[in-house]
């Protein structure tokens, strides 16, 4: 029986070079996993920052609001507490003035400055938060 030792190293590559495949497809795998996860945690975060609709942002400009990081910053937590409660649509009241934010979608729906609490009536809200 004849040993042939060049046909026995050539198996011995090719069987490495499949193990070296499978391992890079996995860890390709892992990578597109990983990068799934990434892109879900950013989708997260985006959704949970608090976005301005067109009336909002009108508003705070004709009240002059100027929104800082610091007001952002403690609206998004007053909006988080509401969240906790389980609120949907919440008066957030501050001393800039009242934010009334549509919970489930992070979304300011409109403000209200001093000046125009006059008729100190709000609707449509299940919540109020002080800030």
């Amino acid at each position: 029986m004849d040993f042939d030792l060049t046909s026995r190293k050539l198996q011995s590559v090719q069987y490495q070079n499949i193990v070296d495949k499978k391992t890079s497809v996995n860890e390709q795998k892992d990578n597109a996993t990983s990068f799934q996860d990434q892109l879900t945690k950013l989708h997260k975060s985006y959704k949970e920052e608090l976005s301005f609709s067109k009336h909002a942002a009108k508003r705070l400009e004709e009240r002059h609001i100027e929104m800082n990081d610091s007001l952002m910053d403690n609206l998004q937590s007053a909006v988080e507490e509401a969240r906790k409660k389980g609120a949907r649509d919440v008066a957030v009241i501050g001393r800039q003035g009242i934010f009334i934010v549509n919970v489930p979608n992070n979304v300011v729906v409109t403000t209200m400055a001093e000046d125009d609490m006059k008729n100190k009536t709000l609707t449509n809200i299940d919540s109020a938060v002080f800030m």
